[in-house]
């Protein structure tokens, strides 16, 4: 395990909760591996306090741990973003520990890869349950905050798989084209009150769960190994996890305060529009 160090200031005690001052509170959900991991360390660099959400307790207490290791502030929650219930429950914990939510990282997600036409119900509602119902639901749930004291900030993971469909990655491509809807949609509902949505859409990244299993089911559908497609990009190479975390904490800094429903690519230039 790496040990990352964070500047923060002395802990104040607030209700029986011990809070930084100044210090503001992220939700980063999906944030037990791969992109969420390396998008909950870099907020808590960032001086957030960071709820690191995931459905597997083991892996958000790991990556909590890890940013507590380095003088950082997190608090792991075990949470099906699928499940409103779950997600309102998650939210008001997050608020009672950690403080009224400032950032909302919408990371969740999974996927299957299969041609549309053996595409089963239940593989089309489990997708989309995680990768649009999860990013709903959580957005429903920090709202009602946001509105309340007039600001906030809403990130949601997209792909660029989302602006353009492939072959066998159909549900995953519509979900997050979906994503990339919902942020423009939201963007324009509350602009007015001072917060701002956007995305990110990641192109081929390496060092995921998400990167291994695309690389163990896309051999059954001929699709390249990831060191292959790698030479399709005019980089000449896979995107690293926290290079996506790089454009997470620019939307979500005062550097971006005049952008809103955009979707950028992250993509080593493999997808430019």
């Amino acid at each position: 395990m790496r040990l990352i160090i964070f500047a923060d200031k002395e802990p104040l005690k607030i209700r029986g909760v011990y809070m930084s001052r100044d210090k503001k509170v992220s939700i980063v959900t999906g944030a037990g591996a791969g992109i969420g991991r390396a998008i909950a360390i870099r907020m808590a660099k960032e001086g957030f306090a960071v709820a690191v959400v995931d459905v597997v307790r083991d892996r958000a207490e790991s990556i909590a741990k890890e940013i507590r290791m380095g003088s950082g502030q997190a608090e792991p929650i075990v949470c099906d973003v699928g499940d409103r219930a779950q997600v309102f429950q998650m939210v008001e914990k997050v608020t009672q520990t950690l403080g009224e939510v400032d950032l909302l990282v919408n990371n969740a997600g999974i996927i299957r890869l299969a041609p549309l036409a053996d595409i089963s119900e239940q593989h089309w509602r489990e997708i989309f349950r995680v990768n649009v119902d999860g990013l709903l639901f959580c957005c429903q749930g920090v709202l009602p905050g946001m509105t309340a004291r007039q600001k906030g900030n809403i990130v949601n993971i997209s792909s660029w798989n989302g602006k353009l469909g492939a072959a066998n990655f159909s549900t995953y491509s519509a979900t997050k084209a979906v994503v990339i809807s919902i942020t423009q949609s939201l963007s324009r509902e509350v602009a007015t009150s001072g917060i701002r949505v956007n995305a990110v859409c990641p192109g081929l990244i390496e060092e995921t769960p998400m990167r291994e299993q695309v690389q163990s089911e896309g051999k059954a559908y001929g699709l390249p190994p990831a060191s292959e497609r790698a030479q399709t990009i005019p980089m000449k190479r896979m995107g690293k996890p926290e290079e996506v975390a790089n454009a997470v904490v620019f939307l979500a800094s005062n550097e971006a305060s005049y952008m809103t429903g955009q979707a950028v690519n992250v993509t080593g230039g493999l997808w430019v529009h």
